[in-house]
């Protein structure tokens, strides 16, 4: 089984559906693993949840999904099938979040999030040494805050999104997914048992990155 890691799409469901075309994604054989934010500022969100259930999807949620669901914007269906999806996915050798980890948090953290460590989870880009967030994250704040990745030690590398202006990652220690699709980027996957990137163009409607 491969496992597929989607960056945020973002309510791009024509955009999502081309990808997995270019993946060669097997119902049933493959895992399909969006890392979050996957409505809101695309034209098609319930779209993208109707054809993420569908294939079994296994998601991660990010700030944009929590706050449809705050705002009681997702039709039942929906809302009940985002509910019941984590902030963080463990692997074997992989951690899915949308944004980031706190440079202090270990794997037994991770499974006993609070709603403050939620918030850090789906939001963070920057941080210092010791995981404080700067005020902003625009214009870029300089020392002593750096990517969150920068600090990272764990074992596993972990898949993340969230982050537009910086655009695909891949590290060594991580690999970020948000290139920027709703905004006329790309839609970005990484199949994790081939580490490989594939990208297809993103929705062109002429709105720069605001990294959000």
């Amino acid at each position: 089984m491969r496992r597929i890691f989607v960056g945020d799409i973002q309510g791009c469901r024509a955009e999502l559906e081309r990808l997995l075309e270019a993946v060669g994604y097997a119902p049933g054989s493959d895992q399909l693993v969006p890392v979050g934010d996957l409505v809101n500022k695309g034209p098609d969100s319930a779209g993208v949840l109707d054809l993420l259930m569908q294939l079994g999807a296994q998601p991660v949620l990010g700030n944009h999904d929590l706050h449809w669901l705050e705002r009681q914007r997702a039709a039942p269906r929906h809302a009940d099938w985002l509910r019941a999806q984590p902030v963080v996915r463990l692997f074997d050798d992989v951690i899915a979040v949308h944004a980031g980890l706190h440079p202090s948090w270990d794997e037994a953290r991770l499974g006993a999030l609070t709603a403050a460590d939620v918030r850090y989870a789906v939001s963070v880009r920057y941080c210092d040494v010791d995981g404080h967030q700067p005020p902003r994250d625009w214009p870029p704040p300089g020392p002593p805050y750096r990517p969150w990745d920068d600090f990272y030690t764990g074992r596993k590398r972990v898949v993340f999104g969230h982050w537009a202006r910086r655009g695909l990652v891949v590290r060594p220690q991580c690999v970020g997914l948000d290139s920027g699709c709703v905004y006329g980027g790309k839609l970005s996957a990484w199949i994790a048992e081939e580490d490989r990137v594939v990208q297809v163009d993103g929705w062109r409607r002429g709105v720069s990155p605001t990294g959000a």
